[in-house]
């Protein structure tokens, strides 16, 4: 790669502190939580939501010695052996970096935009263009400002064929991408509402996108989507479409096969007929680009057709399932190349509830024909810390000699899963990682546990950007309590406490000790507040360092009591004031009495004062919500000056971040909006993190005379299609929802319950769409408005969600 002398020159640095200028950078980091190689890493301190300047110290502390920063005034000199470059703006020095990098690569660069599409075009190309060139493609949705810098870093020049997708949000940022991935072949997938509110309007969106191809030579895109004027005059143009004048104009499209589409196209004045593997509308379009793009590579129709027939859905998100033997399997056995690899693995390592990790790997494409890319594969391997790794394909590719844990090789998934009562996986994390002709899939359903096909789908990546929407409300300063009571509002416990402790939140709530001892197992270290502590689990609270909430005399003075008897001394509390909540507490007048026993007792020491705001989403109660404030300050007040030492105090709720901003104090307390549910209606940019799915399981054509489900409630007007889908009310499904009361969603469109709804199976009227039997039904499709349909809130509908229903974890 790089020296870092080479480096400050590349992003051409305001100033440099070089104290060895011979170290070669391999690696670039943004996040000191994700380093694996620290002597041959660039530490980028980025200033968004989080300054990463405040994280230098911890990266540091990591092994890493090479940073470029913007902030002239950190005090570099606690830093004595690492380099230091200052420029005036980070981003744009990785982009530069990345740029340059980009301008070795001796070979064929596509680069793929649009509204839709983008990442399953550019794993499809990937599959069908491997049989003739090296393909390296930018790891899953590695399209932004970022993302594109870092997938450019690991081009090199073993690959002849690199993919490279570029997504937008607002004019003007297209600039960026173009002039550091310069394809030479252009690919627009499509155009549509996605991020339309960046634009002007849509032509501008088309021309900003289209910006990417300013200097290419080709251009592969939908006529019907982008008129040809928005074509650089200077690329050869390929469209398809139904206009005559397209380069492969589509005759005809057959629905009439299950699952798959016969078209008819015109091409050079021939007519041919090619079968997809797919029925949607958004699949057959993305097919298109594809066959386009082969056609332009000189692929024949025949070639195209054999090739094209062997597409599957592309599952673009990491899935984290609960498995068998409490075990957990992160499934991304649908792509497998090193930059995919290392994504993977970094989030294997964030797991804290097993201390046993094992990586199923597959052999990957182009492995056996590089030696270079074995050479990465073994070095990114030997930074693990695995138990075992089991790898599918060719042994010569891996030596486990080499390798400092447990090493099995099979020629095959089916001889893995023969192999798996000998292997007996349990209480440990798995990560199954795999190309698509190894079929890992298949080893995946043997080891995730619950058949029931209801699930409930929780995505990690958008709590992670919900939780940064409210960190950018707060003053840098204000530390964050997050809320995982409840089962983590219905979305489990573990999974999500280990996202939150990853992105370091202050700290955890749950409200019975229980639940903070299973994060406790499970590894979580954060500090976590226990809401509803009894005299019967004082014991667990010192086992497990729970700190309990403190809301009354009596519990108080048990707890002192036990404290003694086991010889602690200021062990921390959570002391609750009633303002005027009136649910739990102690009330302001008690605050002298409460001095009393606090003062004399040594076994306690209070960590936080905090109260609960009543009606904080009310503007109709902004008296009250300020009384409330007032009285907390006070209480804390007297409660810090007569111990005297700091207190943190703590009263806003999700509503009171963004209502109430006098009200962070010390500590602000993060609940169902971390959860994606914006219960002030402020228009934060939330991001749906929890999605019920169902499928269904029969359907009927029943006459008009006919009458649906338990008391004969559901009665029928006229000839009907009746599909039952599998979820009811033992899996949280209200029976209030029956009759037509609840909304689902089948392929985009919406139906509604009809009958009362059953333990298991609730029935819609499909009468008026098309469905078959197999097909996922949404069954919230706006948990705010189904909520509202029956009298209830969105917090009850996801608290309910039964725990015999499959959570499925996934970062996009």
């Amino acid at each position: 790669m790089y020296t870092i002398e080479e480096v400050s020159e590349i992003i051409r640095a305001d100033q440099e502190i070089i104290v060895d200028p011979g170290v070669v950078i391999k690696d670039l980091i943004y996040d000191s939580r994700k380093i694996l190689q620290a002597n041959n890493s660039l530490f980028f301190a980025f200033k968004g939501i989080r300054d990463g300047h405040l994280f230098i110290k911890d990266a540091y502390a990591k092994g890493i010695k090479n940073f470029v920063i913007s902030n002239q005034h950190l005090n570099i000199l606690l830093y004595p052996d690492a380099n230091f470059l200052i420029v005036s703006d980070v981003l744009l020095a990785i982009q530069d970096l990345a740029a340059y990098h980009r301008k070795t690569f001796k070979h064929t660069v596509i680069g793929i935009t649009g509204s839709n599409g983008k990442t399953v075009v550019k794993e499809w190309l990937g599959q069908l263009l491997s049989d003739k060139f090296n393909v390296y493609q930018s790891p899953k949705s590695y399209n932004s400002q970022l993302g594109v810098a870092l997938s450019l870093w690991n081009l090199s020049n073993e690959y002849d064929l690199a993919l490279i997708e570029a997504g937008i949000s607002q004019e003007g940022e297209m600039d960026a991408l173009e002039k550091m991935i310069r394809p030479e072949v252009g690919i627009f997938t499509s155009i549509g509402q996605a991020h339309a509110s960046g634009f002007s309007s849509k032509e501008r969106k088309i021309q900003e996108k289209m910006s990417l191809f300013a200097h290419s030579d080709k251009l592969i895109y939908p006529s019907e989507n982008i008129p040809s004027h928005f074509v650089p005059y200077n690329a050869v143009s390929f469209s398809w479409g139904l206009n005559k004048s397209d380069t492969l104009q589509v005759l005809e499209i057959d629905h009439s096969k299950i699952d798959k589409t016969l078209l008819r196209f015109r091409y050079e004045e021939n007519v041919y007929q090619l079968l997809i593997p797919f029925a949607d509308r958004a699949s057959v379009e993305n097919c298109l680009t594809c066959v386009s793009t082969l056609l332009s590579f000189g692929y024949s129709f025949e070639q195209i057709q054999s090739k094209i027939i062997t597409l599957k859905p592309v599952e673009m998100r990491l899935q984290l399932k609960q498995g068998k033997n409490n075990t957990s399997i992160i499934d991304d056995s649908y792509s497998n190349d090193l930059a995919s690899l290392q994504i993977g693995l970094e989030f294997l390592n964030q797991q804290q509830q097993h201390a046993k990790k094992t990586l199923i790997l597959s052999e990957m494409e182009g492995l056996k024909d590089s030696q270079k890319m074995q050479d990465k594969l073994l070095k990114l391997l030997h930074q693990q810390n695995l138990s075992m790794l089991i790898f599918v394909g060719d042994r010569q590719l891996i030596n486990p000699e080499s390798l400092s844990y447990s090493f099995l090789q099979y020629n095959d998934t089916k001889s893995l899963v023969a192999d798996l009562p000998k292997l007996a996986f349990a209480n440990e994390s798995i990560l199954i990682k795999g190309s698509r002709q190894f079929h890992l899939e298949d080893l995946s359903k043997h080891l995730v546990a619950k058949s029931h096909e209801t699930k409930l789908e929780i995505n990690l990546k958008a709590l992670e950007h919900n939780l940064q929407v409210y960190r950018k409300l707060l003053p840098k300063d204000v530390k964050l309590m997050a809320m995982v009571k409840a089962f983590s509002y219905g979305s489990g416990g573990v999974e999500v406490a280990n996202t939150l402790q990853f992105n370091h939140v202050d700290y955890l709530t749950v409200a019975f000790a229980d639940e903070g001892v299973e994060l406790r197992t499970a590894g979580i270290k954060t500090p976590i507040m226990v809401m509803s502590p009894d005299e019967s689990t004082f014991e667990t609270l010192l086992t497990y360092e729970l700190e309990p909430e403190i809301y009354s005399f009596s519990i108080l003075e048990s707890f002192i009591d036990f404290l003694v008897a086991k010889g602690r001394k200021a062990f921390p509390i959570h002391i609750k004031v009633d303002t005027g909540m009136h649910r739990l507490g102690f009330l302001p007048e008690e605050v002298k009495s409460l001095l009393v026993l606090l003062k004399k007792s040594k076994e306690i020491r209070v960590k936080s004062v905090f109260s609960h705001l009543a009606a904080a989403g009310e503007d109709s109660e902004r008296i009250f919500s300020k009384m409330q404030i007032e009285s907390l300050t006070t209480f804390a007040n007297t409660l810090e000056k007569a111990l005297g030492y700091s207190l943190l105090k703590h009263i806003a709720n999700t509503a009171a971040i963004v209502k109430w901003p006098e009200a962070n104090l010390d500590m602000v307390r993060l609940g169902i909006g971390m959860y994606g549910i914006d219960t002030t209606h402020s228009n934060l940019g939330l991001e749906q993190v929890n999605t019920l799915k169902t499928t269904v399981t029969q359907l009927k054509e029943l006459d008009e005379s006919e009458t649906v489900g338990y008391d004969r409630r559901g009665k029928l007007f006229r000839p009907s299609r009746i599909a039952t889908v599998k979820i009811g009310y033992a899996d949280g499904y209200d029976r209030r929802f029956g009759n037509g009361v609840g909304k689902m969603k089948i392929a985009g469109q919406e139906v509604s319950t009809i009958g009362n709804i059953c333990m298991d199976m609730t029935m819609l009227d499909v009468t008026d769409i098309q469905v078959s039997e197999g097909d996922e039904v949404l069954v919230y499709p706006d948990i705010s408005k189904a909520a509202s349909s029956i009298g209830t809130i969105p917090y009850e509908l996801l608290v309910t969600i039964s725990s015999r229903v499959k959570r499925i974890y996934y970062y996009e």
